[in-house]
């Protein structure tokens, strides 16, 4: 006889947590497999369960348990901003406290026409959010992966966003264009190798080391990045990076080594963490 959602739902859940991972990866998976709207899935608890949609569930989260996995290398996506975003190990997975960024950009851009450039751009969520929230920004992303650009345009191509990629390392390909930048943001790799072990298996062993780990400390990303925008932004430009919870007074001096009369701060996100180093160039 078939199990009811909710029966397999229970099941899964427990046999999650009882292997220390986390609970809801089960709702996350089963609503997946089952192609239901969060509210559809909600409303259909009661109903039985297909014996191939059980078999894939069961398959999904043993497979996390056993490895790691991350869920959204499972299902092959990830929300960001409220929409879908093609994820894979080429890119690193997007946190919603990359979200922050875009939200303190928009916020702080007076600009028509702004010029953004997002360096290491990954599967893009950065670029691809901030061409669909301002449709008259003219937006360049940046990868030295290949793979990674690729999936990048593969979601800008699914979401009709508009973004001009480039290969190559962090800003030196719009450099080489000798395009002049309004606004520079990045979710640069700011990991120490030494805190490698301190990473969840499921970061450390799926996520890319190329956009996890940096040489200085987790800093090396911010000094070339630091160095490249000198020469790239405009006046009035605006420097907006992401940055690990114990770097925002080295990330500002590093941008204050390059840019002294810019007007720097550090944001925290929603956890009350230092998340952002801002700075406007004068």
């Amino acid at each position: 006889m078939s199990r009811k959602q909710y029966e397999v739902l229970q099941w899964a859940s427990s046999f999650l947590e009882a292997n220390n991972r986390e609970a809801r990866v089960a709702e996350i998976l089963l609503q997946h497999h089952l192609g239901l709207t969060r509210t559809e899935f909600l409303m259909q608890m009661r109903e039985p369960l297909p014996d191939d949609v059980v078999a894939a569930l069961e398959q999904d989260v043993d497979k996390h348990v056993e490895t790691g996995v991350p869920v959204q290398h499972l299902t092959g996506y990830e929300v960001f901003w409220g929409r879908e975003f093609t994820v894979n190990p080429h890119v690193l997975i997007p946190r919603p406290e990359t979200e922050e960024l875009i939200q303190h950009i928009l916020r702080t851009n007076q600009m028509e026409r702004p010029v953004i450039v997002d360096a290491g751009t990954g599967s893009g969520v950065i670029a691809i959010t901030l061409a669909l929230e301002l449709e008259h920004a003219e937006v360049y992303a940046t990868d030295i992966s290949p793979q990674a650009l690729e999936t990048a345009k593969t979601n800008a191509a699914n979401l009709e966003a508009d973004v001009h990629f480039l290969q190559g390392d962090f800003l030196k390909p719009v450099l080489d264009q000798g395009i002049k930048a309004d606004i520079i943001v990045s979710n640069p790799p700011y990991i120490s190798e030494a805190e490698a072990d301190d990473l969840s298996d499921t970061v450390r062993n799926f996520d890319p080391e190329l956009a996890l780990f940096a040489e200085e400390q987790g800093l090396a990303a911010y000094q070339k990045l630091a160095s490249q925008a000198d020469v790239l932004l405009s006046q009035g430009g605006l420097l907006v990076f992401e940055i690990g919870h114990q770097q925002g007074e080295a990330v500002q001096q590093i941008i204050k080594g390059n840019f002294p009369p810019a007007e720097t701060a550090v944001i925290q996100d929603i956890n009350g963490k230092d998340r952002i180093v801002t700075a406007t160039i004068k």
